[in-house]
């Protein structure tokens, strides 16, 4: 098993401070537990340093283990993929026990249960809520808000096909650090569709290289749902001849054809494909 040592997007220590599990592996001024937090605005960046570059980006209601506040800006672990980074703090808040999970691309939350009433904010598909009441085709939330019933499902349910959670997201912005409906990378879209299928899914995609399924041989076909890998880049097959992903020559969630694909990244940037790996059976 690789130590956690080796990959500080995992790791969470900065030097000052570092989780407990960590004790005696490395080097910090003090070893915590933390404590767990929620996102509590639609989405929230996870930052390489504070005011530095997005590495990621957590939900609403997503969890976040907070280490350290300095500044209004806390250090900790996500829940989801053990990346590690800063959040601003005020976009943490106690957490709930959710109950659901927004299952459409994106969902506005009303103040009244009713298609009429002026939404005030809106959230994106795998954000997590906690229904707290029912009103014929809303559901009422923790916020007080209310959200179509159609656009949720319980916490439980989940997708059977990766690619098709992948296509809600066509047309979405290619976002570097993104993972929702607003902006996303060619590794969140990866992750995304994954987990809204029950599936665990690393970050980055040379983490998700090293994750998914098994190699293929060179002379095997191809077949939707295999996931094609560059340095640095990721995408999905739709069927044997055109990948899914989300890339910076669109500036959005695509459609391509995996062989214009693949000669435009090398003839741009020298690199060929990879890998091409094929997923467990869901």
């Amino acid at each position: 098993m690789e130590d956690v040592k080796d990959d500080p997007r995992i790791t969470p220590a900065n030097g000052r401070v570092a989780h407990s599990s960590l004790r005696g592996r490395v080097e910090a001024e003090r070893f915590v537990e933390g404590r767990w937090t929620m996102v509590q605005q639609p989405m929230a960046n996870v930052l390489e340093k504070p005011g530095g570059r997005r590495a990621s980006q957590l939900l609403f209601g997503e969890r976040f283990r907070v280490l350290e506040s300095r500044d209004g800006v806390s250090f900790g672990q996500c829940e989801r993929d053990g990346y590690v980074g800063y959040i601003v703090s005020g976009a943490l808040t106690e957490p709930e026990e959710p109950t659901h999970w927004v299952a459409a691309p994106a969902t506005h939350l009303y103040p009244k249960a009713g298609i009429k009433s002026p939404p005030e904010v809106s959230i994106f598909f795998g954000s997590q809520v906690k229904v707290v009441a029912e009103r014929e085709d809303f559901l009422r939330i923790q916020t007080g808000h209310f959200v179509p019933r159609a656009h949720l499902q319980p916490l439980k349910a989940r997708y059977s096909d990766p690619v098709g959670v992948a296509d809600l997201m066509l047309g979405t912005p290619y976002l570097w650090g993104g993972c929702s409906r607003w902006g996303i990378d060619c590794s969140g879209l990866v992750q995304m569709a994954f987990n809204a299928c029950g599936l665990s899914c690393p970050r980055d995609s040379d983490q998700q290289e090293q994750a998914i399924g098994r190699p293929l041989d060179r002379l095997e076909p191809l077949r939707r749902g295999d996931i094609v890998f560059w340095d640095g880049h990721v995408g999905m097959m739709a069927n044997d001849r055109m990948l899914l992903h989300a890339n910076a020559l669109h500036m959005a969630v695509a459609y391509e054809p995996l062989r214009e694909a693949a000669a435009r990244i090398e003839a741009k940037y020298g690199t060929p494909i990879r890998s091409r790996r094929r997923p467990d059976p869901i």
